[in-house]
């Protein structure tokens, strides 16, 4: 039975994605309550509403450079007021040195480092803001390992909407320091980002505090989703044959896969792109649930420890819409060891000029690792997305310039002394 709402008229309704289940989304916040918190939804569209609203010669007209040009394709009223943040439409650069380092020709990058608080989780987090205002939510809040947890900061602090939240302690203290200069009041949990979440989970139905977290509000996606929406327009919707995504709880790689479902309904590009999950080894969940055939319903956690802190996830939220992203579109799972993450930041850097944090620099690795095992043909277009700036974690940047041997040259205030340094260096 399809459902439509009748306040926002491009929505048919929400389903869940265990048991099939929809319903209106007046009748549910968040998850299917067959399931608990469990019960992750997807929003159902009407495409033939959109297709009337919307058009890509309309967005070829469009001047507004955020998420908010595409808002007939985003679960919010027409008339729904934004944060004053600019979110959305981060550069997609051409790479052909690091194409031509792995013998390819065609490779970009998507700069998610670009952001207002330079990630990619600000479009989920814009989304979020504008469902909780129109909920009337006194709160909002989110359990992240960092940078779920300052979009949301940064976003609410634009509007002046009250925040908490669950961060785990070990969280690189950059992405803590953005937290409490957007006035954001911040839970440092002594655990892992499991225990941050569930209590997060438990707190806000306590209070009735806005949820956030990912894999819970079904809202989420539809935010990120927009990175795919945007990777193809930029191409002139000739879309890439791959994307390679850095992946943790699984929410960014089931966004780009619901925006570009989206785009194929709607006929905007006329084929799918393969998406390539890339995990860090010391947290390949979905890797192995994949490469085994594992049922994801009833695997147990595993203990995660990576460089990467961003997508280190014991249990991934999203692993539903993750796998389904990867098996729908026959991309793979690729793993990737902490050393080659750090050494995809200055690769990355050096050969695109795109500085990412451990979590973003991973999809490089991943397409390095994917073009050795041959899963790349030399003509396929493949699309990079860095989802994190590289000033997120800078301890991870210095550990990465020592594994590749860059140090910085000290000299005394003396011309002399620094023309021995430069008469060493080499072309």
């Amino acid at each position: 039975m399809v459902w439509r709402y009748n306040k926002l008229e491009n929505i048919l309704g929400l389903k869940c994605l265990i048991c099939g289940k929809q319903y209106r989304p007046d009748q549910v916040d968040y998850v299917c309550p067959e399931h608990g918190d469990e019960g992750i939804l997807d929003v159902q569209y009407d495409y033939d509403f959109i297709g009337r609203q919307i058009s890509r010669e309309y967005l070829s007209r469009s001047n507004d450079l955020t998420i908010w040009r595409y808002k007939p394709l985003l679960p919010v009223h027409p008339d729904a007021q934004v944060p004053p943040l600019s979110v959305g439409w981060t550069p997609l650069y051409f790479a052909p040195r690091l194409a031509a380092d792995l013998g390819l020709k065609n490779v970009w990058v998507k700069d998610e480092g670009r952001q207002p608080t330079a990630s990619l989780k600000d479009r989920a987090s814009a989304v979020a803001v504008v469902k909780a205002q129109n909920k009337g939510a006194e709160v909002i809040t989110t359990a992240s390992t960092g940078n779920a947890a300052a979009a949301l900061g940064g976003l609410c602090a634009s509007i002046q909407q009250p925040n908490v939240i669950f961060v785990p302690e070990r969280a690189p203290l950059a992405k803590i320091a953005q937290l409490l200069v957007f006035g954001s009041r911040v839970i440092l949990v002594k655990g892992t980002y499991v225990d941050a979440f569930d209590l997060c989970l438990k707190a806000s139905k306590i209070y009735g505090w806005y949820n956030r977290n990912t894999a819970y509000n079904p809202y989420m996606t539809e935010g990120k989703k927009t990175a795919a929406y945007e990777i193809c327009e930029q191409l002139d919707w000739n879309a890439p044959d791959r994307i390679f995504v850095s992946v943790g709880d699984g929410c960014i790689i089931g966004g780009l896969h619901k925006g570009l479902k989206d785009l194929r309904a709607l006929g905007w590009i006329d084929r799918m792109p393969k998406l390539m999950g890339i995990q860090a080894s010391g947290s390949s969940y979905l890797y192995e649930a994949w490469k085994n055939g594992e049922d994801i319903l009833t695997k147990q956690p595993i203990k995660a420890q990576t460089v990467a802190d961003s997508i280190s996830a014991e249990l991934p939220r999203d692993r539903i819409k993750a796998l389904a992203a990867v098996k729908e579109t026959g991309g793979a799972f690729v793993s990737v060891e902490d050393k080659d993450i750090l050494r995809a930041i200055p690769e990355l850097a050096r050969g695109a000029g795109v500085f990412a944090e451990p979590a973003g620099a991973a999809a490089y690795a991943g397409l390095v690792k994917a073009v050795d095992q041959r899963l790349v043909s030399i003509d396929e277009t493949t699309v990079v997305l860095n989802t994190g700036n590289g000033l997120k974690d800078v301890d991870g940047a210095m550990q990465a310039v020592d594994l590749v041997g860059k140090t910085p040259y000290r000299v005394a205030p003396d011309l002399e002394e620094l023309k021995q340094v430069v008469s060493g260096w080499k072309e």
